[in-house]
């Protein structure tokens, strides 16, 4: 083939026939997802789900370069020129140091609750079971019903693997946080789900009910240390049905 090519050359529109085949390829890919069954499908979706992390990986790590921040270690000690002191060492922006993130201990049993208390809330309520199979006889999925977190780089599971569904429309990702001393509201991104007074296994799934400890982020609100260093996060407790009022109101744990 190759000493055809180099004899005869190619084809006059090889390069549209290229280009169409190429753009035919996602279509194929997802013909043949939703055909394929068994082991197999397993194998795909596994395959497809590494490759989804792999990219988001990927494009945080392109955002995060371009990212500048002081760096007080670049200045070298000693005098420097005139022309340098006007200058300010930078460093490309990295995740949340490990002393940040050791920061984030087990607080929320320091605290007096705002509502130590309540209601607990049925499987029923908070599940609908979900039929599956070719001739719906399979029942072991569950959509959640209430009003849920995931993280920033959340991934769905491939569909024959994952047993609970957590709608978009009841994802939630800020929370209205009233400061108790100051008397005011705040709209601040939430973190993670610190515990749900139902069960542990709501708390792993990020569903946000009346009672449950959130993790904010309070950076925004300037509010730093004795030491002086800055505070970056805070617990705040749930004290509204979310499911019901589309938002989440909650009172800082201070």
């Amino acid at each position: 083939m190759d000493e055809h090519r180099r004899r005869h050359g190619r084809r006059m529109d090889h390069e549209e026939r290229k280009r169409k085949r190429t753009a035919r390829e996602a279509h194929k890919a997802s013909s043949d997802a939703q055909k394929i069954f068994g082991h197999k499908a397993k194998l795909l979706h596994a395959k497809r789900h590494s490759e989804k992390v792999q990219m988001k990986k990927t494009l945080k790590a392109h955002d995060e370069r371009n990212v500048k921040q002081k760096d007080d270690g670049a200045v070298k000690e000693g005098a420097l020129p005139t022309y340098l002191l006007d200058r300010e060492g930078q460093k490309d922006a990295k995740a949340l140091s490990t002393a940040v993130k050791d920061r984030r201990k087990d607080r929320a049993a320091k605290y007096s609750v705002p509502l130590p208390k309540v209601r607990g809330i049925a499987e029923e309520e908070m599940f609908k079971v979900i039929k599956t199979g070719k001739h719906k006889g399979k029942s072991w999925k569950r959509m959640v019903n209430k009003a849920t977190f995931v993280g920033e780089g959340f991934t769905r599971k491939p569909v024959k693997l994952e047993r609970f569904i957590r709608p978009m429309g009841l994802r939630m990702t800020k929370a209205n946080v009233t400061h108790p001393e100051l008397k005011t509201t705040f709209q601040l991104p939430i973190l993670g789900v610190k515990k749900n007074p139902q069960s542990p296994l709501y708390t792993s799934l990020g569903v946000l009910t009346k009672g449950t400890i959130v993790e904010v982020n309070v950076s925004e609100l300037g509010m730093v240390t004795t030491g002086g260093k800055v505070v970056w996060s805070k617990y705040a407790q749930i004290t509204n049905n979310p499911e019901n009022d589309g938002c989440i109101n909650s009172v800082l744990l201070v």
